[in-house]
């Protein structure tokens, strides 16, 4: 009996309890994440790192840093292995994302997110068609016209194309088969290119409405003698790519027709005979500032083994086509980038997750910001 009354009573008080907690919760202001803002325009040297988290492959990120004060300042989660770019005013950070409602399976959902680079939070979304390439990300899978009206993203089905996104209107303005090439490297205000499988590029002009008006195909190598890197790097519309035994090929799109430029050599005969030759992923940057070349280098290539990363890096003279210096990493890098800034800085992922930083101006080593992302696969900067 005695039990049972003080059971009842521990109830009674329970209850009264709970309706009081009700009451007061209902009072209480929500409670509310801060959010930090990041000024505008945005540092020359503020770098954006795109992994790809190779240890799940579900979901990636691109993690935000002052690799001057070797500080993180934010991170923006994106699907898997998406492809990014900066818009070219500075305000969006754009990531083709793929979701699978059940993450590994299930339906599948393509989006392109703008981000404000300011809050790194998402500014607008446009669903686009469900054939996104799935690969490791690389320059010019998405890329922006000069001026900001479009925003091109690379298809692999396995046919290629490119769907044209209008960020003006927030919608997709519609799909440009390429069959037979690959990528989108961005022409000016209404042109896009890509490099085909017969050594041609291609080059596809649009109207306002983000339609095809013209193309045009221009011969630019023998893919049956030798092997060209179709991750080049851009200065203006002028193209630099490299073969996997060191010739530096360019092409220049700014006038009415494609210019190929004379083709040089980075490593002189008994170099190579040495072992030397460009390898890596994103293995080619340039400073614009300094008008230079910077190339990633083995110095014990290996055919099938290109693509390895390494400690060194020379640096050539984009006027004379010499080299004038070299550079070397304390960890094997992957990916190189450099900023466009007065005082230069470059950047390269490393194979263990961090960021190795140099001065362009003095070429010294100035750090490393270890383990700043698990797959730092690409480096992106204003």
């Amino acid at each position: 009996m005695r039990i049972t009354r003080i059971l009842a009573q521990s109830t009674l008080a329970l209850g009264i309890s709970l309706i009081g907690l009700g009451n007061a919760s209902a009072d209480l202001p929500a409670d509310t994440i801060g959010q930090a803002t990041l000024p505008f325009p945005p540092e020359p040297h503020r770098a954006y790192i795109v992994d790809v988290e190779f240890e799940n492959f579900v979901a990636g990120r691109v993690t935000v840093v002052d690799p001057v004060k070797k500080r993180m300042l934010g991170m923006v989660s994106t699907g898997f292995a998406a492809p990014s770019t900066l818009s070219r005013d500075g305000k969006l950070l754009y990531t083709a994302d793929l979701f699978y409602s059940r993450g590994t399976r299930g339906t599948r959902t393509d989006l392109l997110t703008a981000w404000d680079t300011s809050t790194l939070s998402p500014s607008w979304e446009v669903l686009i068609p469900t054939k996104r390439a799935e690969m490791l990300t690389q320059r010019y899978s998405l890329g922006t016209s000069s001026d900001d009206r479009f925003v091109y993203v690379y298809n692999f089905t396995p046919s290629t194309s490119v769907t044209v996104v209008d960020a003006k209107a927030k919608a997709v303005a519609g799909e440009i088969a390429i069959p037979g090439c690959v990528l989108n490297y961005p022409v000016g205000k209404r042109a896009f290119a890509s490099l085909c499988g017969d050594g041609k590029l291609q080059l596809v002009t649009l109207n306002d409405d983000g339609k095809e008006i013209d193309r045009s195909h221009t011969a630019f190598f023998d893919p049956n003698a030798e092997k060209l890197v179709e991750r080049a790097y851009a200065v203006g519309d002028t193209y630099y790519f490299v073969t996997t035994t060191g010739t530096i090929r360019g092409v220049d799109f700014s006038g009415k027709e494609p210019k190929i430029l004379p083709a040089w050599e980075l490593v002189e005969d008994t170099e190579k005979k040495a072992g030397w030759a460009p390898g890596g992923w994103q293995l080619i940057t340039v400073a614009p500032k300094l008008n230079r070349l910077y190339v990633l280098m083995h110095d014990a290539h290996e055919p099938m083994k290109w693509e390895d990363p390494s400690p060194y890096v020379w640096v050539y003279d984009l006027k004379t086509h010499k080299r004038i210096g070299t550079l070397e990493a304390p960890n094997p890098i992957w990916s190189l980038h450099a900023t466009t800034d007065d005082q230069p800085l470059l950047l390269g992922t490393n194979i263990s997750g961090g960021l190795e930083v140099f001065d362009l101006k003095s070429g010294k080593h100035t750090g490393t910001m270890e383990r700043i992302a698990k797959t730092p696969i690409q480096v992106l900067s204003h």
